[in-house]
């Protein structure tokens, strides 16, 4: 399963998605009222236990976690 799958994956069963094929990669999770600030943070905890990886306060932007796709190129720069 790529990083892709495995996010995508975890938001659908962890947030309220009624319709998964609306969420596309590069949809914003934020203005798109799937995830809040409080289920960003999940979002982020998630990330750095399933991928063993540190994600500093000032990595925690729009830029690297808003959208499926934004993480999944985020993660793998972090994992070299």
């Amino acid at each position: 399963m790529t990083v892709q799958e495995q996010v995508r994956k975890f938001i659908v069963e962890n947030f309220y998605v009624a319709d998964p094929s609306a969420l596309g990669d590069e949809t914003s999770l934020i203005s798109g009222g799937w995830v809040d600030s409080t289920g960003m943070l999940e979002v982020i905890s998630y990330l750095e236990s399933q991928f063993a990886i540190r994600i500093a306060d000032t990595e925690m932007l729009p830029e690297n976690l808003d959208s499926i796709a934004r993480i999944a190129r985020f993660v793998a720069r972090k994992r070299g």
